[in-house]
């Protein structure tokens, strides 16, 4: 029995099966490269689903685990730990410096903290009746799998089986100001919103949008929290998305990219309402342990060191631009290109289950997205020649899968 025969069999005998049987076996990374138990090479634009911010192995992340990993990997909370310390600086200042950090474990659980600091807002706004603690999002989101974020993501598909949710959610379309405006009322806490929704099929909430949603919630006094956990940490050029707009949130979310492959979360709360939380109100044993922040203090700062934003922004620029030649000339195939630096989606005339499989195949890993979207999520050190490889392997297949659609085939 080879390997990746016993891989397999031991994935089917002891693995629960909630992800369906993974298809192949990775073995080695660097940079944007994964080779498979076999040995077979692959350009990976996928990222672990944009977690693997500076590619497989960055000799920086590698060393600073190394050393950490040396010296101390976990005390709890209990006790203060300086690499979380300067890691929550380091954050702060990228948030705008006035406010306060905690870290957790992931995406879904930083967004559990960002529906608890909203009810906490709406209790001290109306009382311990709790009577405002609605909280509105955007129709179409993702927000995890944890009953708050299942409750936070109006998607059958990930609710199903999972009933009665966390009642008080409400939701609006993106993009418009109307819906939201009418979806806020006297028990609404808070707003909640991705600034680009990933798992939904790559839509951005425009930037006209973000400045009217930032004055309605002041308006109203209730809170705009921004989930940033996969379209944030230099994934569109800026550290946040969100700072394309122009505003400034009341919350933040963030996981995936800020660990760079070790599993990390955290909420960036402003100091007007970080004194919600109380001791004892919220808390993690593994939240921010050493080895975790030192890894995501190395992230950040090789992102500043390395010029990766600026990276992200040109070679953001230049793969658009060529998606955009590709769509002019198969307008029967790809139907919209969309997203912000290297957070793309590629809207395609079918499901994109055979298309992930057959990119593989020819060696591009890509996610798809929604019902009909392939992302492009590569690491931020993806160059140009990485991307005409991976436009030259995806031309090739959509040239060949194209031809065989009907002809009355439409958007």
């Amino acid at each position: 029995m080879n390997a990746n025969t016993n891989t397999e069999q031991l994935y089917k005998d002891n693995v629960l099966g909630n992800y369906g049987l993974p298809p192949i076996t990775f073995a080695r990374g660097r940079g944007l490269r994964l080779w498979d138990d076999s040995g077979k090479e692959y350009l990976d634009f996928c990222s672990a689903i944009a977690v693997t911010s500076l590619g497989h192995c960055h000799p920086k992340l590698v060393a600073a685990i190394e050393e950490q990993v040396n010296e101390l990997i976990c005390v709890s909370n209990l006790y203060r730990n300086d690499v979380q310390a300067r890691l929550a600086a380091k954050l702060n200042g990228k948030a705008g410096g006035n406010g306060k950090v905690f870290f957790c474990n992931s995406g879904t659980e930083a967004n559990e903290a960002l529906i608890k600091l909203a009810r906490l807002h709406g209790c001290q706004k109306s009382g311990q009746d709790g009577k405002q603690y609605k909280i509105v999002c955007a129709k179409n989101a993702f927000h995890g799998r944890t009953f708050g974020g299942m409750s936070a993501t109006p998607k059958e598909n990930v609710r199903q089986g999972f009933s009665p949710l966390v009642e008080g959610f409400a939701f609006a379309e993106l993009n418009d100001i109307d819906s939201f405006a009418a979806a806020i009322d006297a028990n609404t806490a808070a707003v909640f919103i991705e600034t680009i929704q990933g798992e939904g099929g790559v839509y951005p909430a425009e930037k006209p949008f973000l400045k009217d949603l930032r004055s309605l919630c002041s308006e109203r006094e209730v809170l705009l929290m921004i989930d940033e956990v996969q379209c944030g940490l230099g994934r569109t050029g800026r550290f946040f998305a969100f700072e394309h707009a122009g505003i400034e949130p009341d919350a933040i979310g963030m996981a995936k990219g800020l660990g760079g492959g070790v599993p990390i979360g955290g909420v960036w709360v402003s100091d007007q309402y970080a004194k919600l939380f109380k001791p004892g109100s919220h808390g993690t044993t593994f939240g921010g342990t050493p080895l975790i922040s030192a890894a995501a203090l190395t992230v950040i700062e090789t992102i500043e060191d390395e010029g990766l934003l600026e990276n992200v922004i040109d070679n953001g620029a230049y793969v658009m631009q060529r998606l955009a030649e590709l769509k002019s000339k198969n307008p029967n195939y790809i139907f919209d290109v969309r997203g912000l630096g290297f957070m793309i989606g590629i809207q395609i005339a079918e499901s994109p289950a055979e298309v992930v499989t057959q990119l593989r195949d020819n060696g591009l890993i890509v996610p798809p997205a929604g019902s009909n979207v392939i992302r492009f999520l590569p690491a931020l050190t993806a160059t140009k020649d990485d991307f005409d490889e991976a436009l030259g392997i995806f031309e090739s297949v959509i040239k060949n899968r194209s031809a065989t659609l009907p002809e009355t085939q439409s958007a």
